[in-house]
């Protein structure tokens, strides 16, 4: 969530860079504010059970078969969206549901006009790599951003996640022609 915020505040300085009234702007941002997706992958169930998002049971079992849960976030629920064993089958599963909301939700198959960002708590070299990965994928979406989770979210999910973010681009000329601008 931290990244997807990140990302409104800089289109906001875009479109108030190219002219929007602060009006406009917090109505474009407030209308857009949906078209995300975020897939954060969970290196231990720890800290999901400290939050009380995870029972006991399940955290102790985590461990016994490695799994790392993939979580999803769209709009504004937490789900779990995947259970892999490693983080390699975490960052495939996660790459193949960026493609898959890339073709259907977002109608931008080559992330020309989406954002794409890994974040991570505490895994430098498995988000640079990530990143990496993902720029290959889709060489029209570069740069790739990269960025440490905020303390807020990496307390909660634990060291060792990964996370892949979707952002849809704001189109100023198509928000001009929308609002008759």
């Amino acid at each position: 969530i931290s990244v997807t915020l990140l990302q409104s505040l800089r289109q906001a300085q875009r479109l108030l860079s190219e002219g929007k009234s602060a009006e406009e702007v917090h109505r474009i941002l407030e209308e857009r504010a949906g078209e995300s997706s975020i897939y954060i992958a969970v290196n231990t169930l720890e800290y999901l059970k400290k939050g009380g998002r995870v029972t006991a049971a399940g955290a102790a079992m985590g461990p016994l078969l490695s799994l790392k849960p993939v979580l999803q976030i769209q709009g504004e629920k937490l789900d779990s969206f995947s259970k892999v064993r490693t983080m390699k089958q975490a960052r495939t599963t996660m790459l193949a549901a960026v493609e898959k909301d890339l073709k259907e939700r977002f109608a931008d198959p080559e992330a020309e006009n989406t954002w794409l960002f890994v974040a991570h708590s505490q895994n430098d070299e498995m988000a640079a790599e990530f990143a990496k990965e993902i720029e290959e994928h889709y060489p029209k979406a570069k740069p790739v951003y990269g960025a440490p989770l905020s303390l807020s979210i990496a307390c909660h999910i634990g060291p060792g996640s990964l996370a892949v973010v979707i952002s849809k681009k704001i189109d100023i000329e198509a928000e001009r022609k929308r609002y008759g601008l």
